[in-house]
């Protein structure tokens, strides 16, 4: 196992441990999950938390051909960082008036437009440039973000984006869409937004759009949905080895393994009488005698405040539960009597293997999913990447 160097006798307070080994395993699962489609590894917000540029090249080394950020900004960060090979594509889709177009387009990104005013600032900023766009038109087929609408919008759009197309200012190079429901089986919306899709795909192809790709599928429909993959699927969550949602089952059933570990190290022990309050408001009275553990992770680290009393940890081999509410910079568990050393592992959750609870474990507790558990945690806490060479 291989570790970030300047991390690997500091202590740490607290520390997000990324197995990037995990990432590539996972690309290579989903890849075989799709084998007639591209793989797009999906690392807006900072690779839902695991570290962007870590987990791009990860998956890029397992065969991933697109990256794909939210916005803009996370999107010229990547290319900026360069090392990827001159087939991977980079896409980003979440553009507000007056973005960073020309930038995008001297940077060689594929950008999204799904409306008209995208289109006329994306077309200027070619102008300027003096060079195409890489432009993919988003259909809204149900999910009722963004997206273009299907009628007269669509055909609007379609119409334009030829015309810009023919002048030399983009080149359209794919038609996509996102499922709304993709992670309840037999959702109705599911079969009716790809019925849409396919619609919508067939009237630009059939007035002359050539796109590069089309596509649809993130995770869940990557995993479980196969007439969506199209030509490219877009693996968000997946990547980093957590289910969709706990109705599609858990990552073991899909041959995914959990990238994260986040633990931390007891600030303290400390034994108290029965009746003791704990943390703010007193919402946890300890029962009887017993010993406190100090967790020095809070909520400004993003541990969430709704995992007050409910979230469990794993502490010399057994499942703690938070006594109390979460606090800004730490937490306390409730050891029951046993009394670890101060400097002993806390560990939040992780892949399972040795007993500890799961990112899914923390979501249930918190009333929220797995995607926020990860994706939350802070930049205080730090990214501690093992096995950073690709195997073999």
């Amino acid at each position: 196992m291989n570790e970030t160097p300047a991390l690997r006798t500091a202590p740490l307070r607290a520390r997000a441990e990324i197995d990037l080994a995990a990432v590539r395993a996972n690309v290579r699962t989903l890849r075989a999950m799709a084998p007639g489609a591209a793989l797009m590894a999906v690392v807006k917000a900072d690779g839902y938390g695991h570290g962007a540029v870590a987990c791009a090249r990860a998956a890029v080394a397992a065969g991933a051909d697109w990256l794909g950020t939210a916005t803009p900004q996370e999107a010229l960060a990547l290319r900026a960082e360069a090392g990827f090979p001159d087939h991977v594509r980079i896409m980003c889709w979440l553009w507000t008036p007056g973005g960073p177009w020309r930038e995008a387009i001297e940077a060689d990104l594929d950008v999204s437009v799904s409306a008209m005013w995208a289109l006329g600032e994306v077309t200027e900023a070619a102008r300027l440039a003096g060079r195409p766009a890489r432009v993919q038109l988003k259909a809204d087929t149900g999910l009722g973000r963004s997206g273009c609408q299907p009628g007269e919008d669509w055909a609007e759009l379609v119409r334009e984006a030829l015309r810009a197309e023919a002048g030399g200012l983009l080149r359209v190079t794919g038609l996509w869409s996102h499922l709304a429901c993709a992670d309840e089986p037999g959702h109705p919306s599911i079969a009716a937004q790809l019925g849409l899709f396919r619609e919508m795909v067939a009237y630009a192809e059939e007035r002359g759009v050539r796109p590069e790709v089309r596509h649809i599928a993130n995770s869940p429909a990557t995993l479980t949905i196969p007439e969506s993959h199209f030509d490219l699927v877009r693996t968000g969550i997946a990547l980093y080895g957590i289910s969709p949602s706990p109705d599609l089952g858990p990552p073991s059933d899909f041959g995914l393994r959990p990238a994260m570990t986040l633990s931390a190290s007891l600030a303290l022990v400390k034994q108290v009488p029965g009746g003791h309050g704990v943390s703010y408001g007193h919402r946890y009275v300890t029962p009887g005698a017993t010993t406190l553990g100090l967790v020095p992770l809070g909520y400004a680290d993003g541990i969430p405040r709704h995992a007050s009393s409910a979230a469990p940890v794993l502490v010399e081999g057994k499942w703690r539960t938070i006594a109390g509410r979460v606090a800004m910079d730490q937490f306390v568990v409730d050891l029951s009597g046993d009394q670890p050393a101060p400097g002993a592992e806390a560990v939040l959750f992780g892949p399972g293997d040795r007993g500890e609870p799961t990112a899914e474990d923390w979501a249930q507790a918190a009333g929220t999913i797995a995607y926020e558990i990860v994706t939350r945690i802070g930049k205080r806490v730090p990214r501690v990447y093992v096995n950073e060479e690709p195997d073999g």
